[in-house]
């Protein structure tokens, strides 16, 4: 009896998915658990793996086809696993046990080989990619196609000749010749397209404004300082900005709760929990991860909350439940050098809140010039149901607590 392979269900919210790529081919034997294809939904790549042991005796979709929730994907025959790969008696194995390997060889790139996708071995081949040189992220070690990009870009970078005092500098990389005019045209992915369209479905409902301030994190400095080391040491996780700004975040929210609710309809939906997003770039695009009731996670906790999301948004392993709901979002544009800009809502949040890079800067101290590093602060705001003066003392309010943090403890 054959086993068909499907669409698993999808959450409520997506109704289909692509199929991105098959990690095995018709005819080869596959193990329990094991990845065979990978699909592309509109927030997340899900591993779709064998439910028992057997060889893939039909595949019903390609790369690239849309498919919907139970789809028929693939057709696995069990029975025909033995009859592939019998089991060798014991005098057999002991004659057909594979030979020492060579000093200094070894069989990892035969099994790496084994599992690469269609789309990892292509461009393997294509770029002439020993395989058992690149660190594997995938699952089980595998490759995926980020890992072998991010080691094209290396090898790029190492093979790029260096300039000298004698000769000019060479041309950018993937720098066309002059008075070449080419033209690619790629697709957009799933993910991609869905960041699209909710973007542009949030400047098209919601009535968005921004506010600014700029912020003294001298005290957050200090304190980073002086409690670095013990931090790491007691609790094994870095002591970052995100904490305080996602703390002084809940202290706003619990000011002025229409910041952490949303329109619906002629509704205002308060939440009296603070699930708060963290804007992320991933191989993929932009992810936003949510921490759950944040306001119930130590400084500790939610710096490793935040480390290990964003792991996963760079391998690639966010589920569905890390990218669902979120009550107000914290975007970083600092780490890619944005001095000030204004965030786009998260829909269907009413609040983002945007962070930016640190600069050292002369600002006036009990009537002296002093130089501070100092961060500007934007939040983007629904003025269909959040007031100007609301937004305004909710940035204050972060301010506060960031320059003083101790209210933030003493919640004063």
């Amino acid at each position: 009896m054959t086993v068909e392979i499907k669409v698993p269900v999808l959450p409520e919210s997506i109704t289909e998915a692509t199929v991105l790529a098959w990690h095995k081919q018709e005819g080869d034997v596959v193990k329990r658990d094991e990845s065979l294809v990978d699909l592309e939904t509109e927030k997340v790549v899900l591993e779709v793996p064998a439910p028992v042991d057997g060889v893939i005796r039909q595949l019903l979709k390609q790369e690239g086809d849309i498919v919907g929730g139970d789809e028929l994907l693939a057709i696995i025959d069990p029975q025909a696993a033995g009859d592939a790969a019998p089991g060798p008696s014991s005098d057999a194995a002991a004659d057909t046990r594979p030979a020492p390997a060579p000093a200094g060889s070894s069989t990892v790139a035969d099994d790496r080989d084994q599992a690469l996708s269609p789309a990892v071995s292509k461009l393997v081949a294509e770029n002439d990619l020993d395989p058992s040189k690149i660190t594997g992220t995938g699952r089980d070690g595998r490759l995926t196609k980020g890992d072998v990009l991010n080691a094209l870009q290396d090898k790029k970078i190492s093979a790029a000749p260096q300039p000298t005092i004698a000769s000019s500098p060479p041309a950018p990389l993937d720098t066309p010749a002059p008075g070449v005019r080419n033209e690619r045209r790629e697709p957009m992915s799933r993910i991609r397209s869905t960041i699209a369209k909710r973007l542009k479905e949030s400047q098209n409902t919601a009535a968005m404004l921004t506010s600014f301030n700029d912020v003294n994190l001298q005290a957050v400095m200090d304190l980073r300082k002086k409690y670095k080391q013990e931090f790491e040491e007691k609790h094994g996780t870095r002591l970052g900005l995100m904490s305080f700004f996602l703390k002084a975040s809940i202290e706003g929210l619990k000011r002025f709760p229409v910041v952490n609710a949303y329109l619906d309809g002629d509704d205002i939906v308060y939440h009296d929990y603070y699930d708060i997003g963290i804007a992320a770039a991933s191989p993929r695009g932009l992810v936003v991860p949510i921490i759950r009731n944040a306001e119930t996670r130590s400084f500790a906790q939610i710096e490793s909350d935040i480390s290990e999301l964003g792991r996963k948004a760079r391998d690639g392993k966010l589920s569905m439940d890390d990218l669902m709901g979120g009550t107000f979002t914290i975007t970083n544009g600092g780490v890619f050098g944005s001095m000030l800009s204004t965030p786009i809502l998260n829909p269907p949040q009413s609040g983002i809140l945007g962070m930016h890079r640190i600069e050292q800067r002369p600002i006036a101290e009990n009537g002296e010039v002093v130089i501070r590093p100092m961060m500007y602060i934007a939040l983007t705001y629904d003025h269909r149901i959040i007031d100007g003066a609301e937004a305004v003392k909710f940035l204050v309010t972060v301010k506060e607590s960031l320059e003083d943090p101790a209210r933030m403890l003493l919640q004063v």
